[in-house]
């Protein structure tokens, strides 16, 4: 019998753990404990001992990564509670009036989200998160349709804007000219933006349409709102190369966690020193709260769970077994990217490990061209990863407005499969005129 349970199929595998840990989770154990009894599993599953098993759990444990990422999630669920404080709010939605009028407030809910995407921030949608809840403070809507339109909007430009790490990578594997990557990648924001319109939002454009307002004022209120969420922004974008001299061989994404967390730590300070005569707002009095644990605690079960599955090695094992069986090619090229996305939750996690396999698969098929397969293979890793539900994002966006685990799909799916149709489209066209 145990001979037989390690010679299932390594995809088999994967796929059994993630039902599994989805499984326990609905019979309420907390999502974080689910996440790592699956590391431990599918690392001993991959044939290792249970030695060796401890050791890469004491391993992802022990990554700098992890506890940087615990810290910069608190200070930015403190930055979110600022950011939601009523008279914040009401100067941002003031603004977004402003801008677009009679319909500001639906364009609050692409714009927020969108904006701070820019910025490949782990955990981001907590930034975005109050300010869609305040957004829409005064109209009922169901918790799972505002996480939805953050999540949604947050990810739109993750296909090509050049921050994103996925973006990194994706150039520097595919044997395209950087041009020729952007001219592929950038109409998939414009097919996630008319998803989310038609999907979201259209019909609910009366409801969310207010009066046009001409207020006047707040202007103050909203420079102590901005600043400092200009602050992280900025030092999220230019302070990795510092953190290269101050912390020597830590890798980029320990730069760019210590860049985000040197803005949080400035952008607090002066939300204190501005806020000191406010008796309605104190800092860090929800860090004991039960919501900001178990964020924290979920934040902890997504990354000991990525940090063990790379360890177990199944990942790449699954594309050497499809990519030598007879299932054709382009199925593979799909899927491959699409279970990587699947049970990593975040975009690094679907190229790095699935990329160079397609790659590979490409190199012995002239009928494919890199072209073709960039599309077919981000538009499947990009799916997986938008339904994943331990993407960190979706966990965070769910628990900021109390959603349930998969009550978000039926917004989500939608959108997603006019993705995944866009991708299948381009990749068809690009076959048929050789490019």
């Amino acid at each position: 019998m145990i001979d037989f349970l390690y010679s299932i199929s390594p995809v088999v595998k994967i796929l059994l753990l993630f039902v599994l840990i989805l499984a326990v989770n609905r019979l309420r154990v907390p999502l974080g404990i689910a996440l790592v009894l699956g590391a431990l599993l599918i690392d001993l599953w991959a044939g290792k001992t249970p030695g060796a098993v401890w050791t890469d759990l004491a391993a992802s444990l022990a990554h700098p990564e992890l506890w940087l990422l615990v810290l910069n999630i608190i200070l930015v669920l403190e930055f979110g509670y600022y950011l939601s404080h009523p008279p914040n709010s009401a100067a941002i939605l003031a603004l977004s009036r402003r801008l677009g009028g009679r319909h500001g407030r639906a364009l609050s809910l692409v714009l927020l989200p969108a904006v701070i995407g820019l910025v490949p921030m782990p955990g981001g949608a907590l930034f975005s998160a109050p300010l869609v809840g305040e957004t829409l403070r005064e109209k009922e809507f169901p918790p799972p349709w505002k996480a939805a339109v953050n999540y949604w909007f947050r990810h739109i430009f993750e296909y090509w804007w050049p921050l994103y790490p996925v973006v990194i990578v994706s150039l520097s594997m595919f044997s395209l000219k950087s041009w020729q990557f952007f001219a592929l990648q950038i109409p998939f924001t414009l097919v996630s933006l008319l998803a989310g319109w038609f999907v979201l939002l259209r019909r609910h454009v009366h409801a969310l349409a207010d009066e046009v307002r001409t207020e006047q004022g707040g202007d103050r209120r909203l420079l102590t709102v901005l600043l400092p969420l200009a602050l992280v922004v900025l030092c999220t974008l230019f302070l990795p190369p510092l953190m290269k001299y101050l912390a020597p061989g830590a890798s980029a994404a320990t730069d760019t966690l210590l860049a985000m967390f040197a803005g949080l730590i400035i952008s607090l300070v002066l939300i204190a020193w501005w806020g000191r005569g406010d008796r309605d707002f104190r800092l860090f009095s929800h860090l004991l709260s039960g919501k900001t644990g178990d964020v924290v605690f979920t934040l902890g079960g997504v990354m000991i769970f990525q940090a063990m599955l790379d360890a177990s090695g199944l990942l790449p094992e699954a594309g050497r077994q499809l990519g030598n069986s007879l299932v054709p090619i382009e199925v593979v090229i799909a899927f491959l990217p699409f279970l990587a996305g699947l049970v990593t939750g975040i975009a690094i996690g679907f190229a790095g490990p699935a990329f160079p396999l397609v790659i590979g698969l490409v190199a012995v098929d002239p009928s494919l061209s890199q072209a073709s397969a960039l599309v077919l293979a981000f538009s499947m890793g990009y799916a997986g990863m938008m339904l994943s539900p331990v993407h960190l994002c979706y966990v965070l966006t769910r628990r900021y407005f109390i959603s349930g685990l998969f009550s978000s799909y039926v917004y989500i799916i939608p959108c997603t499969l006019a993705v995944v149709g866009w991708g299948v489209l381009m990749h068809i066209l690009l076959r048929l005129i050789g490019w």
